[in-house]
């Protein structure tokens, strides 16, 4: 006898969640502004100045007040769900708590100008030097701090346990995310429809090679099992933390599989954002959009990868003006960046479900055993259902409603306020499950080993390849006058 598993889980109570607080920000679309009061924290020399609101429409309220009531608004949902659940409420909401308290603590710290500030912004930020790591540095500070209580301070997890779920914080955080870069998909196909389908062309060319190759080196030559190689794979040479979460649901690996990979995965966006920006001024300012499609190829974080193609435009703008003379329009190097980017997460649901149907049909199928549809629905990550209707919700409004895109670009940013303090809230969790001695018995050196091996080995220069093969020759517009 079976017994039948409740339908509500994590991956499904993280796309509910998700699109309640998609609906909520389409509110703005008929004039309604239902999130603007939502807390948001600024690269900061000032701590006075750090926090805001999210809209100018809620400008008169102070950032602390602006806090609070975002940790309100989202202490009453994850109870809700927690409920949902059938968790220790009581539990729960003091675990939430301290883990929205000390993440977003963490968020405030990673912003602090001399960290977060890139080259672009010291000027107007009144410094003259920086780490360069922009705001995800509050993602590592957040990780940093979680590994700091997971290994030194075993009464503190206990007391957060029930609201140390970090499946659910990231999943949620990547339904929200798919309206967000369904926005720039729009505008971007407003802009210039050839640069994306090269950017198409382009991220199909990566993910058929770079995947099976990182897989193949970490099976072949690194002995993981797939467990390990498939989330592992995904997460250097797809997108990432979503990629090596939604890859681990599909195989139905163990949390700590996604977890580790996503932990190095925000370690080395941070290298390459220090180090190939500057690379690209050095040798690709004369082929400006293959400098930018090449960040959004190499670069493995969201945040990152966008911000090295603004930084890259703004060295190359700056190096073809003094060089050449020639003053490039701004926005289309770090727009090739985003066109690549978001293309390779739109497929996450598309390699999800095909890896979900190889692991129950060739991998894990049992001799003679006919492969059954619920078998593939049961390895399917269901919060990629939500990431793909929130993406495609907003390009069908761009698409169908061309005047609605910058109300809706205005709506998603406040739903990606959200999307930010989910992040975090998983970084600081994903520290707190990392037990040192278990990570390495688990071979997280060995983890980092194949990471550096095939990501400055392989995979960013073949990405330039790539980017050179379909975006040599394509210059940005002039600017004029």
């Amino acid at each position: 006898m079976t017994t039948k598993v409740s339908r509500l889980n994590e991956d499904w109570l993280a796309v509910y969640i998700g699109l309640f607080l998609f609906a909520l920000a389409l509110a703005m679309l008929s004039g309604v502004d239902l999130l603007g009061w939502a807390v948001t924290t600024s690269v900061w020399t000032s701590l006075s100045a750090a926090l805001g609101t999210a809209s100018k429409t809620y400008a008169g309220l102070p950032g602390l007040l602006s806090l609070l009531a975002t940790y309100a608004f989202l202490l009453a949902i994850m109870t809700f769900g927690a409920a949902a659940l059938k968790a220790d409420l009581r539990r729960f909401m003091k675990g939430f708590t301290a883990v929205f308290a000390i993440s977003y603590l963490c968020w405030i710290v990673g912003s602090w100008a001399y960290i977060a500030a890139t080259s672009d912004k010291r000027t107007a930020l009144g410094i003259g030097w920086s780490l360069n790591l922009t705001n995800e540095a509050g993602f590592i500070v957040a990780l940093l701090a979680g590994l700091l209580v997971g290994n030194f301070f075993p009464s503190a997890v206990a007391a957060m346990k029930e609201a140390i779920r970090p499946e659910l914080y990231v999943k949620t955080a990547i339904v929200i995310l798919g309206g967000f870069l369904g926005v720039t998909a729009a505008e971007q196909l407003a802009l210039a429809t050839s640069v994306m389908f090269q950017g198409i062309c382009a991220i199909l060319v990566a993910y058929l090679i770079f995947w099976a190759v990182v897989y193949f080196v970490a099976r072949r030559y690194f002995r993981f099992s797939r467990e390990w190689a498939a989330p592992l794979a995904s997460g250097i040479s797809i997108c990432g933390v979503s990629a090596a979460i939604a890859t681990g649901s599909a195989i139905k690996a163990r949390p700590v599989v996604p977890v580790m990979v996503s932990s190095l995965v925000v370690i080395f966006a941070v290298v390459e954002l220090l180090l190939l920006p500057f690379l690209a001024q050095t040798f690709l300012y004369q082929e400006p959009m293959v400098a930018g499609a090449w960040m959004g190829l190499a670069v493995k974080t969201d945040g990152a990868a966008v911000t090295s193609g603004a930084i890259t435009e703004s060295l190359i703008r700056a190096k073809a003006l003094s060089v050449d003379g020639v003053n490039y329009q701004a926005g289309w190097i770090m727009g090739a960046s985003a066109t690549v980017k978001v293309f390779i997460d739109a497929f996450i649901g598309v390699w999800a479900f095909l890896l979900a149907w190889i692991w129950s049909a060739k991998i894990e199928r049992r001799s003679g055993e006919k492969v059954k549809a619920g078998q593939i629905w049961d390895r399917f990550p269901k919060f990629v259902l939500g990431y793909i209707a929130t993406f495609l919700a907003i390009m069908a409004i761009g698409l169908l409603a061309p005047s609605l895109i910058a109300k809706t670009k205005t709506a998603m940013g406040e739903a990606n306020v959200f999307r930010g303090i989910f992040f975090v809230m998983t970084f600081f969790t994903i520290g707190v499950v990392s037990n040192f001695r278990k990570l390495w018995e688990e071979g997280i050196g060995r983890l980092a080993v194949v990471y550096i091996l095939c990501l400055f080995g392989f995979i960013i220069w073949v990405g330039l390849a790539i980017s050179w093969i379909f975006f040599h020759g394509v210059k940005p517009p002039l600017m004029h006058g």
